[in-house]
């Protein structure tokens, strides 16, 4: 029953977890949708349908704020991404019905699964002709992040030592995704998706790359700020 898997993610005694403790507050709209998307024949079809329409609106709304990708695309390839992506979205969101805590309204939450596999799908298709930068020729593109020695003498030397640590302290494919990631701005997705991995994968290689970095930086008396947009 619905109360018992709610209960079994929850960490929860199904007692505390009966539809009418976690479900009370869903509005009508949210319920009306969750009780057609459940029924059976025409009605859940016309919901199956009316989600559909919700989330192609969605996956449309996503691919136009993505103005460049969609420039480079062109109209029918954008309205195949627009396609697959809403496609994903509906088989995610019947999957997930169970997951649906009422946090929010239900076509909210819904819309947001659309947005997602959008955003997903645009980053592979805007990366799928191009090649993925590799260590060690890449990670010299940061010679055109810093100021001239000159004017930041501190900030050369720590870019020297970051450029050492990095040839001389990561594996091949720690560099491979700290330098595709980090330096060249390869969404995550795009590379898993090439190297045949998952984004688990690389965010933990990506971990531990940036830990070995910053270790040996303090070692020699050096110390970098770590940000999630990619330095090291």
């Amino acid at each position: 029953m619905l109360s018992t898997a709610v209960a079994t993610l929850a960490g929860m005694r199904p007692a505390q977890a009966s539809d009418s403790g976690v479900r009370r507050g869903l509005d009508p709209e949210s319920r009306a949708w969750l009780d057609d998307l459940r029924a059976e024949g025409p009605v859940h079809d016309a919901a199956v349908e009316r989600l559909h329409g919700l989330l192609l609106r969605a996956s449309r709304f996503e691919a136009s704020r993505r103005g460049a990708s969609v420039a480079r695309l062109g109209p029918s390839e954008v309205e195949q991404v627009v396609s697959d992506s809403a496609g994903d979205a509906l088989v995610s969101v019947l999957a997930r019905l169970d997951d649906f805590r009422g946090l929010s309204r239900f076509a909210t939450w819904a819309y947001k699964f659309a947005i997602l596999e959008t955003a997903v799908n645009m980053r592979r298709r805007a990366w799928r002709d191009r090649e993925i930068p590799r260590a060690p020729g890449g990670w010299e593109l940061l010679e055109d992040l810093r100021q001239s020695p000159e004017r930041d003498a501190e900030a050369a030397e720590l870019l020297a030592a970051i450029g050492d640590a990095t040839a001389t302290v990561l594996t091949p494919r720690q560099r491979d995704v700290l330098v595709a990631v980090a330096v060249n701005g390869v969404p995550i997705d795009v590379l898993a998706e090439r190297l045949g991995s998952t984004r688990g994968a690389l965010y933990k290689t990506l971990h531990d790359a940036r830990q070995k970095l910053r270790e040996t930086l303090a070692a020699a008396g050096l110390d970098v700020v770590t940000t999630s947009g990619g330095s090291p």
